[in-house]
């Protein structure tokens, strides 16, 4: 069957040519050759078996003058087993048998050179396997690396396929040239799907057999609206596509007509509306007034997206760049937020069996207090040209809150002495994600200037799911009544301290549930670009009492799906509205 189902993670619709890329570093990509390119895959392998010979020998002649010839020859052994025609002939059989590409031929090779040597007794012999498949590790990694390259210098727009989605897969071309985005398997609150939804890319995950069904460069149509990949469309489906875009158009162009009205609800109550960023390419996706400000900048991705660590400078006028276009709107600037899967390729940390619970956050900046202190000095410096605030990622104890206030004094006296311009109040919060700092509320809020809460992290600590684990990413509910429930005891303490309250997870960008948090408490709610528009419009088409009156039936509900009807029922109300403003702005034929 040409139309495959799987699970809609980020909505939208895409017609592009397809293009495989690499997962993650230990998953080989897998696609199909179509029979008149064989000969020049062969040829492609040939390259990058000679490459991967002359990498060989390069290092054989720096450890050889080095160490001598006794510790180069492992690296002769390896150009030897290269040259092995009988390695060569298996795959260049596999391509043209199967018609598969390179990197899937050469890892069959690897498996089956481990499959010979696994019932062997030994170490030597299990070492001289290991010898037999390094040489041929390092022709993928050519071949990768040569395909990223090659991506990376064509032209053109593209959908992204991948055995499975990660952070990587959504960042590895400019968004611009991303179409959309389809795998095999990835949760739908996955850090790879909280990107997909951030940068407006239509993204459909749980594609079973999808790589093999794939060639490269096939023109597909992906639906993120109803979790669909068509792999042969026909001309009548790119009609049907193209009316639906038309649809799509015209309803974007009702919601932005009015998205620079403020968020006030019927009975004149405002929600502040602001947006998260990842990067500081955001600056261009959405219209500076359609917001009230940058509820959450991910500094880690301004991290991840360079090659070493950004200094003080750059980091200052990255922070500046942000805050002049902002103008006098307040900026959330999260504290760096690394570890688990989002990693820097250029800072190595100790292996985590289980990293969602270990080295990250706020917790590893307070053991490398040097990249903390460095963050501080570039955003103190930037708070003297707007509105800055600064959120503390993973919290766990008043301590930490301690801790941090006693090291951004210190950066603070520091600057001023050395006769930098400060802000004389930057406003330090805590993001409430760990399941701990719920019971100590009462204590977090007379320590911090306001409180945000990651839902997403929070999500999957309170229900014991690991949102990237594609074993459980089902189990992952933030509609499960302990989560609701624990929103609402957050909403409640803040209310009673008279402290600052808002939501940056993902719970916050469905639109219905959005006016439950209104009604639970919060004063802001920040959501990626894309969906600012909607957000406002549901809630200048909402009385802030039948938001109250919602939040309160939310969290009688015993069951989630109790609460996904309840919201479709606001979702389906709005939509009556919207269809209205529709009409008077671009009517349908």
């Amino acid at each position: 069957m040409p139309l495959i189902k799987g699970t809609a993670v980020a909505p939208g619709l895409a017609l592009g040519a397809i293009h495989v890329v690499g997962a993650r570093q230990d998953v080989v990509p897998v696609w199909t050759i179509p029979a008149g390119l064989v000969d020049a895959e062969i040829a492609r392998t040939r390259a990058a078996i000679e490459e991967a010979a002359t990498r060989l020998e390069e290092q054989r002649q720096a450890i050889l003058q080095a160490a001598g010839e006794q510790d180069a020859g492992i690296l002769a052994v390896h150009c030897m087993v290269l040259e092995d025609p009988s390695a060569l002939k298996r795959i260049e059989r596999t391509i043209r048998d199967e018609r598969v590409n390179a990197e899937t031929a050469i890892q069959g090779l690897i498996d089956v050179l481990h499959e010979k040597m696994k019932g062997l007794e030994g170490a030597n012999v299990r070492q001289y396997a290991a010898d037999l498949s390094e040489p041929w590790r390092g022709v993928l990694d050519v071949l990768l690396w040569r395909d990223q390259e090659q991506l990376d210098m064509a032209k053109g727009q593209v959908v992204l396929a991948a055995a499975e989605l990660t952070p990587q897969v959504v960042t590895c071309l400019a968004r611009e040239r991303i179409l959309a985005v389809v795998t095999e398997t990835g949760g739908r609150f996955s850090h790879g799907a909280v990107l997909a939804r951030s940068f407006g890319v239509p993204c459909v995950v749980g594609l079973t057999n999808l790589l093999a069904r794939l060639e490269q460069d096939v023109t597909v149509i992906v639906d993120g609206d109803n979790g669909t990949l068509n792999l042969r469309p026909s001309e009548e489906d790119i009609d049907h596509f193209l009316e639906c875009r038309r649809q799509r158009d015209s309803r974007g162009r009702a919601l932005a007509s009015s998205a620079g009205l403020p968020a006030i609800t019927t009975d004149g109550r405002q929600l502040t509306v602001a947006v998260n960023m990842e990067s500081i390419r955001d600056l261009d996706t959405f219209h500076v007034e359609h917001c009230d400000g940058l509820g959450l900048l991910r500094t880690e991705f301004l991290y991840m997206e360079r090659s070493q660590f950004p200094s003080e400078e750059e980091q200052y006028r990255m922070y500046r760049r942000v805050l002049d276009t902002l103008g006098d709107k307040a900026v959330t600037i999260r504290t760096l937020d690394i570890g688990g899967d989002k990693v820097l390729p250029y800072f190595k940390t100790p292996h985590e069996d289980n990293p969602a619970l270990g080295w990250r956050g706020l917790r590893l900046t307070l053991e490398w207090q040097d990249l903390l202190r460095v963050q501080l000095r570039a955003l103190l410096r930037a708070s003297a040209h707007g509105r800055v605030r600064m959120l503390l990622p993973m919290v766990t104890s008043v301590e930490e809150i301690e801790t941090v206030h006693e090291i951004f004094l210190g950066v603070r006296k520091q600057l001023i002495s050395q006769g930098y311009e400060t802000a004389s109040d930057v406003p330090v919060g805590a993001m409430i994600e760990v399941p701990s700092t719920l019971w100590i509320m009462d204590e977090l809020v007379e320590m911090v200037d306001f409180i945000s809460v990651g839902s997403n992290d929070l999500t999957q600590y309170l229900l014991a799911v690991d949102r990237d684990n594609t074993l459980v990413a089902k189990l992952y509910e933030p509609h499960h009544p302990a989560v609701l429930r624990a929103l609402a005891h957050v909403a409640e303490v803040c209310t009673r301290h008279a402290t600052p309250c808002s939501i940056c997870g993902e719970i916050a960008g469905d639109y219905a549930m959005a006016l439950v948090l209104f009604g639970m408490g919060y004063d802001m709610i920040s959501v990626s670009p894309n969906f600012l528009a909607e957000l406002r419009f549901a809630v200048r088409h909402t009385a802030w009492n039948d938001c109250h009156s919602l939040a309160e039936d939310v969290l009688e509900a015993r069951t989630p799906a109790e609460v996904r009807e309840l919201l479709a029922q606001v979702r389906a109300h709005l939509h009556r509205d919207l269809l209205d403003d529709e009409a008077e702005v671009s009517p349908l034929t």
